[in-house]
């Protein structure tokens, strides 16, 4: 049994925040979509549930029935407001911003973003747990997102806690690192098809749970965008590298087992707030090259060096939200979501006659729906996120050089 409340809303368009692609393009590997087409996720000891239309963001909560209380909301959520779902929504979807300015500003600053980003509108960075995000993305090496999911979905129902049965399917929470140090871990994890990322995932919990410590992942967080339920902090100058926290967060997450640079990034940008963070995987160095003129002379492989060098070179035209914008460019150049921008001409070519903007929202919405409902079969749509031979080479060495 569960408690659920009743829906809420919040007032945000489809510019702002699209559900169906924010929730799908590579970022976090655990929302669920259910038969009415809504999304659900355990997040903080509650299921929430999440739909939209095209002016609103509708939520209810889906609490297990044994907590007599929920988990203690932060100092700024009012004592006779328990459910703090609304603000946790706020937090966890990132929704402070005003994303048609940041699609403004990216515009301005380059023309290839100006020319086919902004028709993919709504996509938001969401502020993720750390430990999630490093695990998802050990798991995402040499993998694809239908995949990723599958191995966190097993890891979430073999070692996290049980939260509720919603519609007939079973949630657990994502398990800490301490629930992954066992002896066995590694080799169940094997026989549940995670291959030789079991041993990355069985190490840097052991690291993690034993040694550093689960606050060591939040204190290398971009303190302009903390935890939930802290206050922001300044987080330094930013730089052509990008600025000093973020790379002592890049640094060290790199002594992690599982961890090269495309993985640290990933980390940094989706799990510690680190907006200047640009994880260069195959597909975006595919686009630096076709589109921004890498790949020749010195750049004309993917080695550390280039690697560094693309990511600067995005730092200096979208500045310290340059991870942030990367995304939006990396989700308009796939595929599976130009045939969604082709399915929403159509829409409006359909409404004639009636407002121009009213009826690009509407087809928004519409698409947003048809959309999810199968699963992407193209290969760009297979968010490959593996690393480059030569890195993984050199951060090994670096490695084990530190450990002597």
């Amino acid at each position: 049994m569960s408690r659920i409340t009743d829906w809420a809303k919040l007032p945000v368009t489809l510019t702002e925040l699209c559900l169906a692609t924010t929730l799908r393009c590579g970022q976090s590997f655990r929302w669920k979509q259910c038969d009415d087409q809504s999304w659900t996720c355990v997040l903080r000891g509650r299921i929430l549930q999440l739909d939209q239309d095209e002016s609103h963001l509708k939520y209810r909560s889906i609490w297990p029935i044994t907590d007599s209380v929920p988990p203690t909301p932060p100092a700024s959520i009012a004592p006779e407001d328990l459910d703090d779902s609304k603000e946790l929504l706020r937090h966890y979807l990132n929704l402070t911003p005003n994303l048609e300015d940041l699609y403004r500003q990216w515009s301005e600053s380059d023309r290839n973003f100006q020319k086919k980003a902004p028709r993919f509108t709504g996509v938001r960075i969401l502020r993720q747990d750390a430990w999630e995000a490093l695990v998802g993305f050990i798991c995402s090496s040499n993998n694809n997102i239908i995949r990723i999911s599958q191995m966190v979905d097993k890891l979430c129902m073999h070692y996290g806690r049980y939260i509720a049965t919603f519609e007939g399917r079973r949630y657990h929470d994502f398990p800490p690192p301490n629930a992954l140090t066992g002896d066995t871990v590694e080799s169940h994890l094997r026989e549940l098809g995670f291959g030789y990322r079991a041993k990355y995932i069985a190490q840097t919990a052991r690291m993690i749970a034993n040694d550093k410590g689960h606050a060591w992942l939040d204190s290398l967080r971009n303190p302009e965008s903390p935890t939930y339920g802290q206050a922001p902090r300044a987080a330094g100058e930013m730089k052509p590298e990008g600025r000093d926290g973020y790379r002592e967060a890049h640094e060290k997450l790199l002594e992690l087992q599982g961890v090269g640079p495309k993985v640290a990034d990933c980390v940094c940008l989706m799990g510690l707030g680190w907006g200047e963070a640009v994880p260069i995987d195959t597909h975006v160095w595919q686009i630096a090259q076709r589109d921004y003129k890498f790949g020749k002379g010195k750049h004309s492989s993917l080695t550390k060096t280039t690697y560094d060098a693309v990511a600067n070179h995005f730092r200096k035209l979208w500045g310290k939200e340059a991870g942030w914008a990367h995304s939006v460019l990396f989700t308009a150049d796939l595929k599976v979501f130009a045939e969604r921008l082709e399915a929403k001409i159509v829409v409006k070519k359909e409404k004639e006659g009636a407002d121009q903007d009213a009826a690009t929202i509407v087809s928004q919405a519409v698409v947003s729906k048809v959309f999810v409902k199968e699963e992407p079969e193209h290969k760009d749509a297979k968010r490959v996120v593996e690393l480059d031979e030569t890195m993984i080479s050199s951060s090994e060495r670096v490695k084990r050089r530190r450990r002597r």
